[in-house]
């Protein structure tokens, strides 16, 4: 049986949202983002058409699009219109995986025996047009890297077909930028010995690829391929993740307890991210000697920002921990988690901090969890 993978995207997710409730941003430049400190979570084609670009400083975005129109943006809106074209897609489609907050993958493989796959996509992205009022884009074709890049081809609000005798036509002339696993530095890195579309890519030896960039190599010369075997993974939403930690000794040391606090917000934060999660509500656990046990929950923005969590989880330990007693536990849980990425906390973020997470994570990804830490939060004992 032949696969028939489907990638939809919900195009300028933020700027759409923002659209739908008032018809007057229709048209015009537009950047979803912080402060003037922060940086670019979207922006309208119109603002494009300027150079603009996420993650673009906004200050810089204003000096090529000096009559944008700049919205700090709604995190809880846009969650929940993700959540409602979510609930749209899911129940039209027997396998769909959510890959951000508005991309999707579907699995139709079979479904043409019933009904022409196409046009059962066609049908779904109108649905989603019609009841949550956002434009969206796809494209069908047998995996899941052929339909992204053709999702990425057909946008603005466009609908493309890629059989398997059309993908190396397809792919061929596009540049490697393309293929999603393909950065910035993995683009200067083969671009300088002239490697700059996928039919170059894709007629590379592959332990060529392999010496050049690593493991990598050979998957990336398979996708340059049009091969992509990756299953479409069933989506079901996390609901929480949590730590924590018994004591051999009970101890009131506020010190060590506040120290200890700050650590697991950290290590929890940078697995929201490594996830792809964001939570909106810190929940703070303590058990007395006595075993008693209380928590305290405080709702916030959506985030995976550690600054931000850790501080909302020391002043919930401040609030719940009210007698002069021994703690013998002490636990730490993130709930109401959607998943997304960093890009929400673009609204909040500055560059300085923007570019501390990436190299904290960097760090982290390479050496381990422990390698890098906030020295609030960091066990200098270890």
């Amino acid at each position: 049986m032949n696969r028939a993978i489907v990638h939809m995207d919900l195009d300028t997710f933020f700027v759409s949202c923002e659209r739908r409730n008032n018809s007057q941003l229709d048209g015009i430049p537009l950047i979803i983002g912080g402060g003037d400190r922060g940086v670019v979570a979207s922006c309208s084609y119109e603002a494009r058409k300027f150079g603009v670009r996420s993650a673009m400083p906004i200050r810089m975005a204003l000096r090529l699009c000096p009559d944008a129109k700049v919205i700090r943006g709604d995190h809880e809106m846009y969650s929940n219109l993700s959540h409602m074209v979510t609930e749209i897609i899911q129940e039209k489609v027997p396998v769909m995986e959510k890959a951000s907050i508005d991309e999707f993958y579907l699995d139709l493989s079979g479904m043409d025996k019933f009904f022409g796959c196409y046009q059962w996509t066609k049908e779904i992205a109108e649905a989603v047009t019609k009841e949550a009022g956002l434009p969206i884009s796809f494209a069908l074709s047998t995996n899941k890297t052929v339909s992204k890049i053709g999702t990425g081809e057909a946008k603005p609000v466009g609908r493309m077909e890629i059989n398997e005798m059309e993908i190396k036509p397809f792919l061929n002339p596009l540049s490697i930028k393309k293929i999603p696993m393909v950065g910035d530095k993995t683009f200067q890195l083969l671009s300088r010995i002239g490697i700059r579309t996928i039919h170059t890519l894709s007629e590379m030896p592959v332990l060529v690829l392999q010496q050049m960039i690593g493991l990598n190599g050979k998957e990336l010369w398979k996708k340059a391929n049009g091969i992509d075997e990756n299953p479409v993974v069933p989506y079901s939403e996390r609901k929480s993740i949590s730590t924590e930690r018994t004591f051999t000794s009970d101890t009131m040391d506020m010190i060590e307890l506040k120290r200890l606090i700050s650590g697991m917000a950290e290590q929890l934060a940078y697995q929201l991210r490594q996830e792809k999660w964001l939570t909106s509500t810190v929940v703070i656990k303590i058990r007395y000697a006595n075993f008693d046990t209380e928590t305290k929950q405080c709702k916030v923005s959506y985030t995976s920002a550690d600054h931000t969590l850790s501080r909302v989880a020391l002043d919930l330990f401040n609030k719940v921990y009210t007698r002069r007693m021994r703690l013998r536990l002490v636990g730490l849980r993130f709930t109401g988690l959607v998943h997304g990425n960093h890009q929400m906390n673009l609204f909040e973020d500055t560059e300085e901090q923007m570019s501390l997470y990436q190299t904290m994570d960097y760090i982290k990804n390479r050496f381990g969890s422990d390698a890098v830490g906030r020295a609030s939060g960091f066990d200098f004992g270890k």
